[in-house]
């Protein structure tokens, strides 16, 4: 079996950390050739290119950034062995939690998972929005630990990654000041009304339409997006109205920035956490995908 050369790891890690081999030679008290030969013998061992070169920097590759992810808890790890091997006082470990959070999902229940895995242990968290296929490829590819989504979770057919829902979050119509008067027939007043709605992969998109159909009622669709603060931002200027989650429009509702026009009833949006299947587990993920949860609000009228 081919060993790792771990000189040859520390010396990436410090390259990537830099950012270039000129500063990491600085740093490790070598000469740039002689750091670059190392690098590149490094490259032909994994057989990967971990740079690339861009306007005169280096930019880790897709491989790159999984080789420092792991490089970067072998060290750590290898400091607090150390530190305990001299008799100090260590304190636990900083635990790194990546949370990958379509833009799509209301940002207040990101906030909520991340001050639960706050409470969970000492750790450090990224957050990375994006869409549903590059946080799925991250994930699988343990770039990240844990997806949050609102779209139905490939788990069924992907042996790689599982799933748990989370919520349930009732659906409302929602608008400024000026579409208020639409309580009075709702949801028959909302027929050519205009709305700034998801895009038309997502669920809720699919659920509201089933909901005018199904009630004979066309909307007037200004505008599509799947940033939730975008269309909020068009709602609360009057533009349209928009269908979200209590979650996703507490503060707006709250300050009279946007009104509750109705309640889509038995439609909701569901939430999704989702983890990859690894050998070694982060604590903090575990943890969560077992047991956190969380409880939609009533919405008010």
């Amino acid at each position: 079996m081919l060993q790792l050369n771990y000189h040859h790891l520390y010396y990436f890690k410090v390259i990537a950390t830099e950012g270039s081999i000129s500063k990491a030679a600085v740093k490790l008290r070598l000469g740039q050739p002689t750091l670059s030969m190392q690098l590149k013998q490094f490259e032909d061992f994994l057989g990967y290119q971990l740079f690339e070169r861009r306007n005169r920097s280096l930019v880790l590759t897709e491989m790159g950034r999984v080789v420092l992810s792991y490089a970067t808890h072998i060290f750590d790890l290898g400091h607090e062995m150390m530190e305990t091997l001299k008799g100090r006082e260590v304190g636990p470990s900083r635990i790194r939690l990546t949370i990958g959070a379509l833009d799509s999902v209301p940002k207040n229940l990101v906030k909520v998972l991340a001050q639960a895995a706050f409470q969970l242990g000492n750790c450090q968290i990224s957050i990375l929005e994006g869409r549903g296929s590059s946080l799925m490829k991250d994930l699988i590819e343990h770039r990240i630990d844990l997806v949050i989504s609102n779209t139905s979770p490939p788990s069924l057919t992907d042996e790689r990654i599982y799933s748990r829902s989370i919520s349930k979050l009732p659906l409302l119509v929602c608008g400024a000041l000026n579409f208020v008067s639409l309580k009075d027939r709702f949801p028959m007043s909302l027929n050519a009304k205009p709305f700034v709605l998801p895009t038309g992969d997502s669920r809720v998109r699919h659920d509201f339409e089933r909901f005018l159909e199904e009630r004979g009622i066309e909307a007037d669709v200004i505008a599509e997006t799947q940033d939730t603060s975008l269309m909020k931002n068009l709602a609360v200027e009057g533009h349209g109205l928009i269908v979200a989650s209590e979650t996703a429009v507490q503060e707006h509702l709250r300050n009279g920035e946007l009104r509750l026009i109705g309640s889509l009833g038995e439609f909701y949006e569901e939430i999704w956490l989702i983890a990859a299947q690894r050998k070694i587990q982060n604590p903090i993920a575990k943890e969560l995908m077992r047991s956190f949860s969380f409880a939609a609000k009533a919405p008010k009228a």
